[in-house]
């Protein structure tokens, strides 16, 4: 964890699958202002990205070992009361209830990740 976020501060927030999303401190502030010169506030749909992304984003501190507290209320939006998986996705990390990121991984292997990889590979 430590190599991919640098600083001592990095930023969680509620993800689309009932999962967190884990962004360098950095990086959340590039989406962020790109989210913002993207959107437009009088488009309805606009607004409840931006009001769903910031209003559960939260700062969390890294420790010397790159440890993190996740808050409560991030805990009980992806409903973790003991252990959870942690999960690279690109540009950003993800944190699920092992359950059900175990789910959701079945539900990738059965659909095929390969539908995709045209556009990824080529």
């Amino acid at each position: 964890m430590r190599q991919q976020v640098r600083g001592e501060e990095m930023v969680l927030s509620k993800g689309f699958e009932a999962c967190l999303f884990g962004y360098d401190k950095n990086q959340w502030e590039q989406i962020a202002q790109k989210q913002l010169e993207d959107s437009s506030v009088v488009n309805i749909n606009d607004r409840d990205l931006r009001r769903y992304l910031f209003s559960g984003a939260a700062v969390v501190a890294l420790d010397a070992q790159g440890r993190f507290v996740i808050p409560p209320a991030l805990l009980e939006y992806i409903g973790v009361d003991d252990g959870v998986a942690i999960v690279g996705a690109g540009d950003h990390f993800e944190i699920w209830k092992p359950g059900i990121w175990e789910k959701k991984m079945r539900e990738i292997e059965e659909k095929g990740p390969g539908n995709n990889a045209d556009r990824v590979l080529t």
